[in-house]
């Protein structure tokens, strides 16, 4: 500790400081270095505030703090009002303060007034920003105004707020120190903020400004409304202002400290010109151009009218632009689809996943005639930002085919994003090129004649059950061929085998399982088209209840049956309902759960064990490996007391309201009519069900080849190349090769390279916002165009008819959810691993979805009322709140 100094000036603060200076006085430093226009000044480092807090007691609280949940919001309030009055009681110690009168005074630090300023070495970071979390006084005058100023700040990295935020971000309370920049003040005549990417759009390279008289505390504070422009930063041009009225300035005071001035509206003139906008934009310009990334400024101009920034910070809610191996190869804007989000998985895949996807997308592409170099590689059109899969969908939308296909396709699979990408029709940047529909349908025929699609439709049609008889022989064949190989297998023949499989063997299951959800779904168009009108909103989707012969349905009515059979087990029964799922997976694994449970649990995982949450990560542990969700759900049913709501007597309701109104629809067609549409209606219903089918298929795999790779994995750690089996999923498949082809001499470079992903993964979990579509500037048009709720009605797609009132449960994450029966569940988007909640759900509301997705689906076959596609409905909507959910008109209301 001795070593580090006390006092460090700007000019001598680089990117490696952060441990000693924290992230402000980093940012100063390295800007400062730069040259950029930054009032000078000097930083207090953190060993100052070890010195001074070392006796002051805070172990207790820091100990609190570890076991203390973020949600639990009045526990951590008081753990940081008893820290800060720890912080504020300890005395400054002479060494520090004669170091502080140095620093004011000496060479190199601030003449006048200063701000002193918190600066947190968790502060400013590229993934969490802290803004405003610590504090900050202003207009600071005299040596022990500035060392009182500084123990309050030492006491605000205490604050309510900061402890929060750190709890919510997973960061660790004695990780954080707290150094303390003592810097000029600025008098300024006018200030402000800047971003240098547009926060609310993504759009990069597009500065925004809010500028208002005074210092720059008003528009910080958020207490003025100040002028606002939107600045193109290549050209200059000020695409958008809009005028505050600018009612209040702060000011600094003569004898230290500053005064809220009142002032007339300013909305008739602009506190800055279009001059000194476009010399903000362009020095934003640089700033970002410095750093590598867009940045959060903030700025002053003084009364000589020269331009001073006072702060920079990353931008870090902005979204990654992704980029693609065809946007490279072509160039000019793209549009990019995320596929995560489509699939309903929001947390971020991991390597070995995406890894695994790209090699899927090499046989796609391969079988639409587009063979690709390198299938570890994957098709060009695929690629990842976040942790999350896009789609570069630049190409298809510039086709007249790709325009009329696929956003027709999203309009039942995620609806918002066929309204998103519908929006870009009129984009000049988009136009289509390509306005011929015969290479496309050329393609399509090549495809279907070489599966025999169409002529496998007609079966389906003719004779439903040879066609779920043919199915299901692929899927006995299937689970035979996915057989493990020996143990006498080696590494690379294990990792031979995944490549082989997932770049040859999985896409081409598909063509023969499709022809049978293809013709149900067909089938219900021809009903639909011969009722015309006939029908009213919300009776075909009554023909999808209880629908038979459906995967996903027929697992979690297995898994009702199975808690059924428990509940005549009190002993068993009373176990799940009192010990934490995470204990029971550990006891069936070492089984040592009550007979029934132990046996009845392996059964249902021998044939539903390849399913997880976020199943289509590869890296992601299944069900038969971690039953913990499994068993959670069990204690949930459990909890069911009513039996005349429970799923299996709901799902046979289902089916009889379906049988009645296919005979009401056939009536009411009546004529010749009336048989057709009695007909179809009912192959609808033999074949909708088996559109789950090639999703469990293609998780079915995964887990097989999963299964390979931590055979890999354990070998990899036998040699210490890692630390643990699971840890290959962090890698990806050419990584894996390379450490098997030529191990290295010093593993320390694979160990880092794991740990550094997992503690990306962590960070990415936390990411609360995903774009559905995302441009290559950065631009999220759904943003552009998002309207908030009016009087607390949100809207979405009709996914399942029917009108529900309940109390809102949401949930963001499924694995250990409690949902009360009745519930109506409100959640970011499903895939099948969430489908066990829905047996127990009165309704359903999720952000993501169409008509036709997965979570739409299934509640339609359990009946319960469903909108999706509800923008920002896990932010609006808060758990406890009393909602209706009006599943045939598509809103969601509060009660």
């Amino acid at each position: 500790m001795s070593a580090s100094p006390l006092i460090l000036p700007f000019s001598d603060i680089g990117a490696e400081a952060l441990p000693l200076a924290g992230g402000k006085a980093v940012n100063l430093g390295v800007l400062t270095r730069a040259g950029f226009p930054v009032p000078p000044g000097v930083c207090l480092t953190t060993r100052a505030y070890r010195a001074a807090t070392e006796g002051a007691g805070l172990g207790d609280v820091l100990d609190a703090l570890a076991t203390t949940p973020a949600g639990d919001v009045t526990a951590l309030n008081e753990l940081a009002a008893r820290a800060r009055a720890l912080v504020l009681a300890a005395p400054v110690p002479p060494e520090v303060a004669e170091a502080v009168r140095h620093g004011v005074r000496g060479p190199g630090g601030p003449s006048g007034p200063v701000a002193v300023r918190s600066s947190a070495t968790a502060e400013d970071l590229p993934h969490a920003s802290f803004a405003g979390q610590q504090d900050t006084y202003l207009n600071v005058v005299g040596e022990e105004a500035v060392l009182d100023a500084v123990r309050r700040c030492w006491a605000s990295l205490w604050t309510d707020r900061a402890v929060a935020y750190r709890a919510a971000n997973g960061v660790d309370h004695r990780s954080v120190l707290l150094a303390v920049v003592i810097q000029e003040m600025v008098s300024s005549e006018v200030a402000g903020v800047m971003f240098t990417a547009n926060p609310v759009t993504g759009r990069r390279h597009e500065a925004v400004i809010d500028a208002s008289p005074g210092l720059g505390e008003a528009v910080v504070s958020g207490s003025v409304n100040p002028d606002h422009f939107v600045v193109d930063v290549a050209t200059g041009r000020i695409t958008g202002r809009r005028p505050g009225d600018k009612l209040l300035a702060v000011r600094p005071l003569p004898g230290g400290g500053v005064e809220h001035v009142g002032l007339g509206d300013g909305t008739g003139s602009a506190c800055v010109t279009d001059d000194q906008v476009r010399a903000l934009a362009a020095l934003g310009g640089r700033v970002e151009e410095h750093y590598g990334s867009p940045q959060d400024t903030e700025w002053a101009i003084d009364a000589d009218g020269a331009l001073w920034l006072t702060q920079s910070r990353p931008i870090t809610t902005l979204f990654p632009v992704p980029e693609s191996a065809a946007a490279r190869a072509e160039g000019g804007p793209r549009i990019y689809f995320s596929f995560s989000v489509a699939q309903g998985v929001y947390a971020p895949l991991t390597p070995m996943g995406v890894s695994a996807f790209r090699l899927i997308s090499s046989s796609i592409s391969a079988l639409a005639g587009n063979p690709v170099a390198d299938v570890t590689a994957g098709a060009p059109q695929l690629t990842e930002a976040a942790g999350r899969l896009f789609l570069d969908v630049t190409g298809v939308m510039r086709g007249r085919a790709g325009r009329a296909v696929v956003p027709r396709l999203l309009d039942v699979m995620e609806a918002r994003s066929a309204v998103v990408l519908r929006g870009l029709f009129d984009d000049p940047r988009f136009g289509v090129t390509r306005r011929s529909v015969l290479p496309a349908l050329r393609r399509v025929l090549r495809i279907a004649r070489r599966f025999r699609v169409p002529s496998n439709v007609v079966r389906a049609v003719l004779n439903p059950g040879a066609t779920r008889g043919r199915v299901e022989r692929l899927r006995s064949r299937l689970r035979a061929e996915l057989a493990p190989l020996p143990e006498s297998a080696t590494p690379l023949e294990r990792l031979d085998r995944v490549e082989r499989t997932l770049s040859a063997r999985t896409v081409p299951l598909l063509p023969h399982v499709v022809p049978g959800p293809i013709a149900g779904f067909a089938m219900l168009g021809l009903a639909a088209r011969l009722l015309g009108g006939r029908a009213r909103p919300g009776e075909l989707t009554t023909v999808l209840r209880g629908l038979p012969h459906n995967v996903t349905t027929e697992m979690d009515l297995a898994l009702w049956r199975l808690a059924g059979r428990i509940r005549r087990d009190a002993d068993a029964a009373a176990l799940l309902l009192t010990v934490p799922a995470t204990d029971l997976a550990r006891r069936f694994h070492d089984g040592t759960l009550p007979r029934t449970v132990q046996r009845e649990l392996r059964e249902f995982l021998a044939v539903y064990g390849v399913r997880a949450v976020a199943e289509i990560d590869l890296g992601v542990p299944r069900w038969s490996e971690d039953p913990t969700h499994v068993l959670g759900v069990l204690a949930n049913y459990l909890r069911l007391d009513d039996l005349s709501q429970a799923p299996d007597e709901v799902f046979a309701r289902g089916a009889a309201e379906a049988a009645v109104m296919i005979r009401t629809l056939a009536a009411r067609a009546g004529g010749l009519r009336g048989p057709l549409v009695r007909f179809a209606l009912g192959r609808a219903r033999a074949l909708a069900g088996l559109r789950e089918l090639p999703k469990f298929l293609v998780v079915t795999v995964l887990a097989a080849m999963r299964a390979e790779l931590a055979a890999v994995g354990a070998e990899l750690a036998s040699r210490g190349v890692l630390d643990s089996p699971g840890d290959v999923f962090f890698l990806t498949i050419g990584e894996v090769r390379a450490l098997l082809s030529a191990p290295p001499a010093d593993p320390a470079g694979s160990l880092a390279l794991v740990a550094e992903r997992r503690a990306q993964a962590d960070r990415e979990r936390l990411r609360r916002h995903l774009p559905r579509v995302v441009l290559s500037d950065g631009t999220e048009p759904e943003a552009v165009a998002t309207a908030e709720p009016v009087d607390g009605a949100l809207t979405g797609t009709p996914a399942s008819a029917g009108t529900v009132t309940g109390t809102a449960r949401v949930v963001l994450d499924p694995v250990g959810a409690h949902l009360e029966p009745g519930e109506i569940l409100v959640c970011p988007s499903t895939d099948p691993g969430w489908t066990p909640l829905f047996l127990t759900a009165g309704g359903l509301v999720m952000e993501m979805g169409g008509a036709n997705s997965h979570g739409a689906v299934v509640a339609r076959e359990y009946g319960i009322p469903a909108v999706v596609g509800v923008a920002h409905a896990t932010e609006h909507v808060v758990t406890g709140l009393r909602i209706t959910v009006d599943g045939t008109s598509g809103t969601v209301t509060t009660t």
